[in-house]
């Protein structure tokens, strides 16, 4: 073989190389940008627990692909209207028991999950899932889980402020899910 063919096969090999390479950047590209757009702030909080935006990546796309596969559907009109006046009345306890109205805020908000899909096993996983379709308000949930559990941990000793922000998350919740983010 002479030298110029020789040349211009390791020529080919290294443009399908470059080629092949690009396309995998490309695509890799691709993806972080979808989970960015798809997780909002939660992908930025995934990279700080995580340390890194390729473990972040990694783990939210395992969330997505999780996400994918459950069968989440919105809530036919009429269970909307219920859920929406059992939410009143929960509401409206709150003014004389904030905590025992906090709890029935969380029952409901993981009754319309349950109804709408939503696996219910745990809390992380929960979280998470509900992150892939509602990324802007998952932390409301975090939010308002965590006085919860304070506030079950203190002996009921909890501010009523707090109890009553941890409410106003549940609600943020609660519209994004009735309402299926619309």
């Amino acid at each position: 073989m002479s030298t110029v063919v020789v040349l211009a096969i390791i020529i080919v090999v290294l443009v399908i190389a470059g080629l092949v390479a690009g396309g995998i950047w490309g695509a890799r590209r691709r993806r972080s940008a979808q989970l960015r757009e798809r997780f909002g702030p939660e992908f930025t909080r995934e990279v700080r627990a995580r340390g890194s935006e390729r473990e972040a990546e990694q783990h939210l796309s395992k969330v997505a692909d999780r996400r994918d596969r459950l069968d989440i559907r919105p809530l036919e009109p009429t269970a909307r209207q219920q859920y929406t006046g059992r939410w009143q009345a929960v509401q409206a306890e709150f003014v004389d028991q904030p905590g025992p109205a906090l709890d029935k805020a969380d029952e409901l908000v993981t009754e319309v999950m349950r109804e709408r899909g939503y696996p219910m096993q745990d809390f992380p996983a929960q979280a998470q899932l509900v992150a892939a379709d509602h990324p802007h308000v998952v932390e409301h949930y975090r939010a308002a889980r965590a006085v919860r559990h304070a506030h079950h941990g203190s002996s009921g000793a909890t501010p009523t402020e707090d109890l009553r922000q941890a409410f106003v998350h549940y609600r943020a919740l609660f519209d994004e899910l009735v309402t299926d983010g619309r």
